[in-house]
Order: structure tokens, then C-alpha cells, then sequence
């Protein structure tokens, strides 16, 4: 839920350990059975339930939306929907707030459209994982509301509180307040209360055993449904030094240095797999993997019984408005890919509710290109070791809103950012072009379902604008070109499902020098298959140092094959040696 400036310094204190070596990696080795889980061999389709489907005219996507669209997620071939939140909320962070964990919000229905739509997935053997926000609450949440009523409630200790008359407390970074202070004086008891966040997301005080005791009751509520994972929001800053000791001046630059990984995050999340993860068949996954490999390893080698997944930031901070360079990219993903080799488990993804479209970011969204890049995107995507995770709308390549009023926009942090500016005197042209390019509105317009009026999202105001390449993107005209982006996602999702050397196979990469293209095989039980993709909008030639002399192509982007050892502009080809 990171506001995507937020996410640069998130991202980019990660740690590079070790190297990129051209050729094969004999510290790769290849799993065996036993290590092989469904979570691995899962593709998981991301949905933004308020921008997927209105259902009745509101202008906000809902559960009966989804509902009727579980044929189309199914057509995708995809084994795994991860849904933002859908608890009771009042929407201060689109339902990042939550105010009660055990119902559902008003604008996306009831519990018994949760249960049908938690059946109807199940029919179509799709399993489903929903985003657990326990860092912080709502502020209307009762907890919040017994907390600050008396500092004497049982509930004062759910929160972090600071009594003014021990002063104030020493700073801290707020990612969303307008005025980036964490700390929010409170007049009812002469307090202040802490949130990273917004006012209005007031953090829990995972010390409080009492605390852990009802997060674990919620969490076990859920995984008695029958859902079937839970993906951990901003949980990285759930521990807490409660003295809060003075941080260094200018501490927030690289704030993640202390607020992320604080020691006893692993004690809190050992007690939650014993009393949680140990008692269902779930998948966990951290939104984060700390700020070292060694930090991410602590989170998920299966040894520790903590989380199955790392869900690492530094590969999708990379684009920048100003571009970025494919050996970086390169870099960053062969570097996890060996760190995580023997042990651990990643996730591989481009895009998702906190970022601008995928296609936008990391290929070329012009008319000429964007279909060819955006496939390309896809098959890196699904070629990689580590379970992929997909942005519902990528499939279409869907691009960035293109807003250039702060009017257009309703991103909590964003309006925020734009009034400290404001009373910073900021250079507030500068802010709009690189809100154009990186706010995460641009992944939150309504999906593209058709020509008709507002994309056939919502018969009424859709509570954000409608890209308005709508009509010339939609999944109604892509479903009938048989070259169209969607069937392509389709087509590579099929060949990661057929075969397992996709998921489980040793990945090595090839022609690791190459500007241009992106080039790696992966193997695994005699079979080895070949990935090439080349990221620019120009010819590029690649040499894999690989014998082509009985290559089989299995996908292409492009209508005809390729010329060994060329490839046209986004051109990608996967073959089986």
C-alpha cells in the first residue's frame, strides 16, 4: 500500500549480494519433489475490486461485479486471485483503513456475496487470497475508538500512544500525512497517537500479546471460510522500538533502515504460523522482503516456519519517468534469483495496485509498440522462477490514465503530497509530470470491458476516470484478434502450467552483457527451454552460446517466427532446446 515515492526508498536499500555470472550456475540446484507446493506452481491474478466490475450503477466496483466475470478469470487460465482489501472501511486509503475485520464493505455488498464469491472461484478451481492490513487499523475501528477514550481502556495498548506531558516525542516519518509527522496529537487525552500512515490509520502495538491474540482470531476466522491465503500489508513495520528513541537528522531519506524488520517481527510472525499457518493449508506472503537478502531469507526459508513468499520491491522500483537500463533490470533479477536459489521463495511481478501500468513503466505505450512490449512484459513475467503475479487490466495492456489535473486524481497520498507542496512552495508542474508517470491511479481506473459508455465498467460516475483509450482497449475486442494481447497472456500462462520446468527449473542467464535483450534458460529434468526478449524499440542480435540446431519455438510475439539470433523491436520467443 506504499504511495509509489515511498516505494523508491523501499526498494532501493536493498542489499546486492553476490554477482551475475554468464553461463551456467552450479550453485543453482534443481528441487526435488518434495519441494514442490501448490503456492509455487500458483499464478496469482491480482483484482482491485472497487475498479473491476460495477455491479449496480454506483460507480464503484463490488463483489457481485467479480461474480460476474469468474468465466473471464478462469479463460485466463490463472490458479490464484489475490483481492484487495473488501473489510469494513471508510475509505480514507481504498480500504486499506480497515474498521472491522470480520464484515464486508457496504459498497461492495454483504458476507454472502463474499461466500458465493469465495464458492464460485473454488467451482472454477481458483483459490483465493485476501490482503491481511494488521499494521494499522481504521481510526473508527472500536478498538481506536475505546483506545483514545480513556487512558485507562483496555484497549489503550492496542495502539501506540505518547502522554504529552512527557513532551513530544521525538520524530517520525509519516509516508501519507500531509505534513510527513507520524505522531497526531490527540485532545481527548492529551496524547498523541502514532501512525506511518494517515491520521486516520493509527498503527497496532504488536508488543501487546492481547493485540496478537485477536489478529490471530481474525486471521483463523477467514481461513475457516475456506480461503486459501493471505498476503501481509506493510507488515514489516508492524514491530516497534516503544521507547522511540531519536532517529539521526534526516533519518527519512532512508527511513526503511528503521522502520522495517525491527527485532521481534520474526517472534510475532513464528507465533503466527504456529497458531495460524500450521492449521491450513494457506499460503502467506510478506508485501516486502526487508532490506537484505538475509532479511528476506529470515521471512521464508521453510526451516524458520514463518511465510512461504518474499514479495521483494527492488525489481519493480526500477522504471523511472526518465527511463531505465536493462542491466540493472538484469541485475536485480538474477541477483534474487541466486540468493534464493537453495532455499526461500519469491514472487515475480511488474505491476499491482501501488503502481502505474505495467506497460507504461517498464515497455512502450505508444500505439506502434505497446501491444508487442506489453506481451513481452508477459512472457518475462511467466518465464521466471518464483510464483508470477499479474495486475488484473496488464492482460488487455492497459496504459497510464494520463491525468494532468490534481482534480483528476483521488489517491489519498497523492492529494496529500500535492498540499505540502503547496505550502512548501514546490515546483507544482514538476510534481503533476511525475504524478502522470508514477501515481498509482494509474492502475486503479476502471477496467476496460468494452466500447460501450464507461468501458462497460459501471452504468453510472465511476468514482475514477476511464482511461480513454477505452475504446480501442477493451477485452470485448481483444477477445475476437487472436493476436491480441490477451489471448497471448493466455497462451504463456498455458505454457508455464504445462510445464513445470517454468516454475521448479534452474534459471541461468545468457549474453548477461547485452544492452538490449534479456536472454536466460531455464532446466529442469532433462528438459531446457530458452528465453529471449528484447526490451528496446530497435533490431537487437543476442548470442546465448546455446545449440539452436533443434530448437522448437513454443511462443512468439510476433506473427511470424524469429530469425535465430535476431530479434525485431519487443520481440520475445521462448524455445525448447
Amino acid at each position: 500500500m506504499f504511495f509509489t515515492r515511498s516505494l523508491a526508498v523501499l526498494s532501493g536499500m536493498l542489499l546486492v549480494l553476490g554477482s551475475c555470472q554468464n553461463g551456467p550456475n552450479n550453485n543453482n540446484p534443481v528441487p526435488d519433489s518434495r519441494e514442490q507446493k501448490w503456492w509455487k506452481e500458483a499464478i496469482v491474478y491480482q483484482i482491485y475490486p472497487r475498479s473491476f466490475k460495477d455491479s449496480d450503477g454506483d460507480g464503484i466496483g463490488d463483489l457481485k461485479g467479480i461474480i460476474s466475470k469468474l468465466d473471464y478469470i478462469k479463460s485466463l487460465g490463472v490458479t490464484a486471485v489475490w483481492l484487495n482489501p473488501i473489510y469494513s472501511s471508510p475509505n480514507d486509503d481504498n480500504g486499506y483503513d480497515i474498521s472491522d475485520y470480520r464484515n464486508i464493505m457496504q459498497e461492495f455488498g454483504t458476507m454472502a456475496d463474499f461466500d458465493a464469491l469465495l464458492k464460485g472461484l473454488h467451482e472454477r478451481n481458483i483459490k483465493l487470497v485476501m490482503d491481511l492490513v494488521v499494521n494499522h487499523s481504521s481510526d473508527e475501528h472500536e478498538w481506536f475508538k475505546q483506545s483514545r477514550s480513556s487512558r485507562t481502556s483496555k484497549y489503550r495498548n492496542y495502539y501506540h500512544w505518547w502522554d504529552a506531558e512527557r513532551g513530544k516525542p521525538n520524530y517520525r516519518y509519516s509516508l501519507f500525512d500531509v505534513n510527513h509527522d507520524a505522531w497526531k496529537y490527540d485532545s481527548l487525552t492529551n496524547s498523541y497517537y502514532l501512525h506511518y500512515f494517515s491520521r486516520k490509520q493509527p498503527d497496532l502495538n504488536w508488543e501487546n500479546p492481547e493485540l496478537r491474540k485477536e489478529v490471530y482470531a481474525i486471521m483463523k476466522f477467514w481461513a475457516d471460510k475456506g480461503i486459501d491465503g493471505f498476503r501481509l500489508d506493510a507488515f514489516g513495520f508492524a514491530a516497534k522500538d516503544t521507547s522511540f528513541p531519536a532517529f539521526p537528522k534526516g533519518y527519512e531519506k532512508d527511513f526503511m533502515k528503521y522502520y522495517s524488520m525491527v527485532p521481534g517481527i520474526h517472534d510475532y510472525l513464528k507465533e503466527m504460523h504456529r497458531e495460524v499457518f500450521s492449521k491450513y493449508d494457506v499460503m502467506s506472503v510478506a508485501e516486502g522482503a526487508g532490506s537484505s537478502f538475509e532479511d528476506a531469507h529470515n521471512l521464508v526459508d521453510a526451516s524458520r516456519k514463518e511465510l512461504h513468499m518474499a514479495y521483494a520491491f527492488e525489481g519493480v522500483d526500477i522504471a523511472k519517468a526518465g527511463g531505465y537500463s536493462l542491466q540493472h533490470f538484469k541485475q536485480v533479477y538474477s541477483k534474487w534469483d541466486s540468493a534464493f536459489s537453495k532455499a526461500g521463495w519469491l514472487s515475480i511481478f511488474l505491476a499491482n495496485h501501488d503502481q502505474a501500468r505495467m506497460v507504461s513503466r517498464f515497455g512502450n505505450d505508444s500505439p506502434e509498440f505497446r501491444d508487442l512490449s506489453s506481451k513481452m512484459l508477459t512472457t518475462f513475467i511467466m518465464t521466471m522462477r518464483g510464483t508470477p503475479y499479474y495486475y488484473n487490466g496488464d492482460e488487455l495492456a492497459m496504459t497510464n490514465a494520463g491525468f494532468t489535473r490534481i482534480e483528476d486524481y483521488r489517491d489519498m497520498p497523492t492529494l496529500n503530497e500535492y498540499q505540502h507542496q503547496l505550502a512548501n512552495k514546490g515546483d507544482i508542474p514538476a510534481f503533476l509530470k511525475r504524478i502522470q508517470f508514477e501515481c498509482r491511479d494509474n492502475g486503479r481506473t476502471p477496467f476496460q470491458w468494452d466500447a460501450s459508455l464507461n468501458a462497460g465498467f459501471s452504468t453510472g460516475t465511476p468514482w475514477l476516470q476511464v482511461n480513454k483509450n477505452y475504446t480501442t482497449i477493451n477485452q470485448a475486442a481483444q477477445e475476437k484478434d487472436v493476436n491480441s494481447v490477451l489471448n497471448y497472456f493466455r497462451k504463456a500462462v498455458a505454457l508455464r502450467k504445462n510445464n513445470p520446468v517454468l516454475v521448479y527449473g534452474k534459471y541461468t542467464i545468457r549474453d548477461k552483457d547485452n544492452p538490449a535483450v534479456y536472454a536466460y534458460t531455464r532446466e529442469w529434468q532433462g528438459k531446457i527451454f530458452l528465453v529471449m526478449l528484447n526490451f528496446t524499440a530497435k533490431p537487437a542480435t543476442v548470442q546465448t552460446g546455446v545449440d539452436m540446431r533443434k530448437a522448437q519455438l513454443l511462443l512468439n510475439n510476433y506473427a511470424t517466427p524469429a530469425v535465430t539470433g535476431n530479434l525485431r523491436p519487443y520481440e520475445a520467443v521462448v524455445y525448447q532446446l
